[in-house]
């Protein structure tokens, strides 16, 4: 990997996946210190978009700790910058490095609301709770321009499709008017993301995300509406976040969260050496010890991904973290976990000649 912080920006390296024997890229340290002296610092990496053109939208899994079993992606890679995301090595399989790659070359997928339409009309389609926000945000900046998400859930709206939300943005509230609508009959359910109260954590942990400030009043926002809300506080960071269980719990019961959840931080593939180098840029002073109770965690590895194990984490540094989310929320009221939206008001989308046949 080489080394590319940059302002703005989440990971301080463009790491190649060493799985699938792509070439790394290496530049020249000469003509680095040259380019430099005549030219004057590189120009920060600029987003770009590329449509992509998928043959579903919808994808399947069978993973047993996890409650839903399909959902929708209307991005691939995500301009929020996030270090610690697990989507990140998805970037893999286009040839795309996990690092800046995944948070400035993003895919978009326009057709997504047409492919969902035609997939809930097919005869065999089954109804269940489906979710959106599962690998990258669906409220990530440039769904202000390509409104993919929205369009998505104006469908699921029109079909009575249950549906299960998750972001950390608060350009959710922008879609507060179909979700509520959606909640009025049990079809939704919206999870908001919140890792840190501390702007100085979140500008370099996430940094293109909207502030912890913002994030609430979208909480307070979808309450009010009536939109079944959830916080979680994931992922949970040893000694860099964990201090704020208490404090991030506080917070959302009293913007009005139905529950809260959390998982401690997950470090897959290339996750790992992007999330050091971050430690290292950030936080030297403590970077051996994060790493070290990460370990405890994750049964002597940077990353367990076995079932149900990886999101409760096992050994003691676990256990202590779950006493302690446990004893904050009943404190302050929050038990238990979001209801699963309904599946049995599930009409097929209108065709051609509308609802006549």
């Amino acid at each position: 990997m080489f080394s590319s912080k940059t302002k703005g920006r989440g990971a301080t390296a463009n790491a190649v996946p060493q799985r699938f024997n792509l070439a790394e890229r290496e530049p020249d340290g000469d003509w680095l210190d040259e380019r430099e002296t005549l030219d004057g610092a590189p120009p920060p990496p600029r987003t770009q978009v590329t449509i992509e053109r998928p043959k579903t939208i919808i994808a399947r899994n069978r993973s047993p700790d996890i409650v839903f079993d399909r959902s929708i992606n209307a991005y691939r890679g995500c301009e929020h910058g996030c270090i610690y995301c697990f989507a990140r090595p998805t970037h893999a399989f286009h040839d795309l490095s996990p690092g800046l790659d995944f948070e400035t070359r993003l895919f978009a997928k326009p057709s997504g609301p047409a492919l969902l339409r035609a997939e809930l009309a097919k005869p065999g389609y089954v109804p269940a709770p489906l979710a959106m926000g599962t690998n990258t945000d669906p409220y990530q900046p440039i769904e202000r321009e390509y409104r993919i998400t929205r369009q998505c859930i104006e469908i699921l709206a029109e079909t009575r499709h249950p549906l299960m939300l998750t972001t950390k943005s608060d350009r959710i509230v922008r879609d507060i008017d179909l979700l509520a609508a959606m909640a009025r009959e049990g079809l939704a359910t919206v999870a908001v993301s919140i890792t840190s109260l501390d702007a100085k954590i979140h500008q370099t942990l996430e940094p293109r995300a909207p502030s912890a400030r913002k994030r609430l009043a979208a909480v307070r926002a979808l309450s009010q509406a009536g939109v079944p809300v959830g916080v979680s506080i994931s992922p949970i960071i040893p000694a860099i976040t964990d201090s704020e269980i208490e404090h991030l719990i506080a917070a959302a019961a009293e913007a009005g969260a139905n529950a809260v959840m959390y998982i401690p931080l997950r470090l897959p593939h290339e996750v790992a050496p992007l999330f050091r180098a971050w430690l290292d840029e950030y936080y030297p002073d403590r970077a051996e010890k994060v790493m070290n109770t990460v370990r405890s965690i994750r049964q002597n590895r940077d990353n367990d991904p076995d079932y149900f194990s990886r999101m409760r984490g096992s050994g003691p540094w676990a256990e202590l973290i779950r006493t302690r989310f446990k004893i904050a929320a009943r404190k302050h009221g929050i038990v238990g976990r979001l209801p699963l939206p309904r599946s049995d008001l599930f009409r097929k989308p209108a065709g051609p000649q509308g609802e006549l046949f």
